[in-house]
């Protein structure tokens, strides 16, 4: 107590407050500017997914193109066809070239989607 009778809080227990004080306000700012950080770096992640995203759907559109033509372009040679071994020669060969298409397709894609996962998860400064 001081001498006019008022509670006085002592000097030591004010200086460990201050510096308490001072030490969760740093902590407060260190958080704060950590979460902006990761804010931003979810950002670009995004970013990058999305672009990914998008080239994905821009490949996956231009293959359904590429293989709709090829399938009205078998459809189309099968009404040509003279005789079913003629028939059977075009299926064969439509088989055998969209089984390519498809494995090259499907290689590209695969390809696209790990880009897309690695530059997602580089760490970035």
């Amino acid at each position: 107590m001081s001498n006019n009778g008022h509670f006085e809080i002592p000097k030591e227990m004010r200086s460990m407050a201050e510096a308490s004080f001072d030490q969760a306000r740093k902590a407060f700012e260190k958080f704060l500017s950590t979460a902006q950080h990761t804010a931003g770096s979810i950002e670009e992640r995004g970013a990058t997914v999305r672009a990914g995203a998008k080239d994905m759907g821009t490949t996956a559109f231009s293959y359904a193109e590429k293989n709709v033509q090829a399938s009205l372009d078998y459809a189309q040679s099968l009404l040509h066809a003279k005789d079913l071994p003629e028939m059977m020669r075009l299926h064969g060969e439509y088989v055998q070239t969209q089984m390519c298409s498809l494995a090259g397709q499907a290689s590209e894609m695969g390809q696209i989607f790990g880009r897309t996962a690695m530059e997602a998860a580089r760490p970035r400064n």
